[in-house]
């Protein structure tokens, strides 16, 4: 509650929608007796090993789309809630028929703090639930049930004098330990967030297009971050290693297609064009070759005419930013 107070929200206004239903998960769901918690594993397949690394050398590449791991397969609401589901059904083979309801991420669940409440492992500095055994790479998911269980208890946590997420954020959006103001955030910015990205914003986006893995990638606990088994979360071609001269020319039939089944859809491709654009005229900013400069031109022009006002700004700031 202090945190809404604050403002730190910014436009996410469903978390102050629903008052003390977020806490209190019997108001949400009556009868609620006890929360069964989860957490899954996101990372590709063919994740390899000292992979943090690779996704650092991808952001040195002015050029290219960064999209965050976690966005590049298919949207993980669908995945966890079906699999929850079928566990919900198996449970009630085992025990009969029991009163229950399945959330991922799609309600007003305060889900990183019931998992650190029940030892699926502590909340790290920048408010993600950390695992010794699996890092932060993992979605989340409750099944709220009518019947009393038997109560894990949290584990201690293992952060100790460590900041390196606080002191890696682009945008310093982590302003103390266990405390973000989203709207600093980059993950907000380009995906919460509907209207024009703050002009002092813009430049510590950098090419990140959708999302931000900064403060995982620079954790120590995530060398211990798990392969997916599921092919759900495998990168869908366009989405790792494209240029965001190549993504931007995409019309919104493309956009539509090439995100379908995926988390990416949602922002829509007013949004999706209005991020590329920042990253595009971050990418001008630092180009020195001629030949790059009029390609990152060129792609900008195309969409100096928008029929969107919000892509008309970001275009034309971006192709102000050229040296």
């Amino acid at each position: 509650m202090q945190w809404l107070a604050q403002g730190f929200h910014g436009e996410m206004h469903y978390m102050a929608a629903h008052g003390t239903k977020r806490a209190r998960p019997a108001e949400l769901v009556p009868g609620t007796v006890s929360v069964i918690t989860a957490r899954m594993d996101y990372l590709p397949r063919d994740t390899p090993p000292g992979w943090q690394a690779v996704e650092w050398q991808r952001l040195q590449r002015p050029g290219e789309a960064i999209v965050s791991v976690y966005a590049r397969g298919r949207d993980y609401h669908k995945v966890l809630r079906a699999r929850l589901q079928k566990l919900s059904e198996r449970i009630a083979e085992a025990v009969g028929p029991f009163g229950h309801r399945v959330f991922t991420d799609s309600a007003p669940v305060l889900e990183a703090e019931l998992a650190s409440r029940s030892g699926q492992g502590w909340r790290g500095k920048h408010t993600l639930v950390l695992s010794r055994e699996a890092g932060s790479m993992f979605f989340l998911g409750e099944i709220y049930v009518d019947m009393p269980l038997e109560v894990t208890e949290p584990v201690t946590a293992h952060c100790g004098s460590c900041q390196a997420c606080i002191d890696i954020c682009p945008t310093q959006a982590i302003i103390a330990p266990h405390r973000i103001d989203a709207r600093r955030c980059i993950s907000y910015l380009t995906i919460e967030h509907g209207g024009p990205i703050p002009l002092e914003l813009r430049p510590l986006l950098g090419n990140r297009i959708y999302g931000c893995d900064d403060c995982q990638l620079v954790c120590p606990w995530n060398k211990y971050a798990q392969a997916s088994s599921l092919p759900d979360f495998d990168p869908r071609r366009g989405l790792v290693g494209a240029q965001l001269v190549e993504l931007f020319a995409w019309d919104e039939a493309t956009f539509l297609r090439m995100t379908e089944g995926g988390p990416i859809r949602r922002i829509g491709h007013e949004r999706w064009l209005r991020n590329i654009a920042v990253a595009l005229g971050n990418a001008l900013r630092g180009a020195r070759e001629a030949g790059e400069v009029q390609a990152l031109r060129a792609a900008l022009a195309t969409r100096a005419g928008d029929a969107s006002a919000l892509v008309r700004e970001h275009v034309a700031w971006a192709l102000a930013q050229e040296i």
